[in-house]
């Protein structure tokens, strides 16, 4: 047995340090959303600004839109020309992807100094592409409403996991301690 954890010893920690991370992460992602009342910022303030920011760069990009909370669920609608065409519910303010980016981040953490950049720019990059996706989705909705299944459920949530797995590709393979410790 003692020889087992030995030889498994980086893939135990790996496991260990990203669950507690994940866990503690989330229970605090919890509490922020049971904290968030929506009486200032609907539903909570994440996802107020990412329906916000969406908004911007729709008007930004040409699309006549507007955001309005949603008055039978937690959300903001996304309208374009008067076409009520999505929705941004808590999902998709990126917070739990970044949780689990985090997460396995540290769980591979490297030197202090460049795990803690890696985590605020890959987090940076993660809340930006899921801004860009939430916008090009929106006018996607907006243009081709039959293909809401197909936009919505495959393409857009391939390109921000995809972009997920890409960051941690390079981290592990350009940043990691645990990697070129055993390379």
């Amino acid at each position: 047995m003692r020889e087992l954890l030995t030889k498994y010893k980086l893939v135990i920690r790996f496991i260990i340090t990203f669950l507690v991370v994940y866990g503690v992460l989330t229970i605090a992602h919890y509490l922020y959303l049971s904290f968030s009342d929506g009486s200032k910022f609907y539903p909570d303030y994440m996802t107020n600004l990412v329906a916000r920011q969406t908004n911007t760069l729709l008007n930004t990009v040409g699309y006549d839109a507007d955001i309005l909370p949603h008055p039978d669920e937690a959300s903001m609608k996304v309208i374009i020309n008067g076409k009520s065409v999505a929705r941004v519910i808590e999902g998709c303010n990126a917070l739990s992807i970044i949780i689990l980016f985090l997460s396995f981040i540290v769980a591979f953490a490297g030197k202090l100094k460049t795990t803690i950049l890696y985590c605020f720019a890959g987090s940076i990059i993660i809340y930006a592409f899921n801004l860009i996706r939430i916008v090009i989705l929106s006018a996607g909705l907006y243009h081709y409403p039959w293909r809401r299944e197909l936009l919505h459920n495959v393409i857009f949530p391939m390109l921000i996991y995809g972009t997920v797995f890409l960051l941690w590709m390079i981290w592990v393979n350009r940043f990691s301690k645990s990697v070129k410790t055993n390379a």
